[in-house]
């Protein structure tokens, strides 16, 4: 039977919005808890996602500073720890495959304060180690993250496109650090948020995984 368009339309877009939002509830579970600071994007925020199709972890951290004389502009880094798994390696395991990176970026971006919008993205990135694997022909897009602040949890929701295979990847960050610690104090879970003890994040070592079959 063949579907009219505009109801294959419909069935795909369904599709595609439950995947999104079923990868994004998976990257919540896995995150530390999170801090509220004084300043609405200042601090340091964290991802940890899957790439299905690639079948590789990334865990992004940016740290976010303002321009003292443009606060509306931001720079500091955005760093990579990447490994290539299935979906049930959600850290580094023995260094037994194929990859195990990190990289690290100097960002810059924007944030709106009434909109809460941001842009933070790499401006340039340098390969700090290779855990696993060799880095002969290793390369690197330089990942750019559009998206919305949510005051209330805490989070940077965002899409990574990085001019390369990430075209509008939902990734999820939590802040989970503030700069000022004499005047920011770290929260326990915000209202709202589910938080997975944090026993999924890797909390020390590095190492490789298998090799993919």
């Amino acid at each position: 039977m063949k579907l009219k368009p505009i109801i294959l339309s419909t069935f795909i877009a369904l599709i595609l919005t439950s995947t999104a939002t079923g990868t994004v509830e998976e990257q919540r579970a896995r995150l530390p808890p999170p801090v509220e600071c004084t300043d609405p994007i200042e601090g340091v925020w964290r991802s940890h996602a899957y790439d299905e199709p690639y079948q590789q972890w990334q865990q992004f951290t940016l740290e976010i500073h303002r321009n003292e004389e443009q606060p509306s502009r931001l720079f500091g880094t955005a760093t990579n720890n990447g490994w290539d798994g299935d979906a049930s390696m959600n850290e580094p395991g023995p260094c037994e495959g194929l990859l195990h990176f990190f990289v690290t970026m100097e960002a810059a971006g924007s944030f709106n304060e009434q909109t809460n919008q941001v842009h933070f993205g790499g401006t340039n990135w340098h390969l700090d180690q290779i855990f696993c694997g060799s880095s002969f022909l290793f390369g690197y897009n330089l990942d750019q993250f559009r998206g919305t602040v949510d005051p209330e949890l805490q989070e940077f929701q965002s899409l990574n496109n990085d001019g390369g295979r990430a075209v509008n990847v939902p990734t999820v960050f939590r802040r989970i650090e503030c700069f000022n610690t004499q005047e920011d104090t770290a929260s326990g879970p915000t209202a709202g948020v589910e938080v997975t003890p944090p026993a999924l994040y890797p909390q020390n070592g590095f190492g490789c995984n298998r090799r993919r079959r």
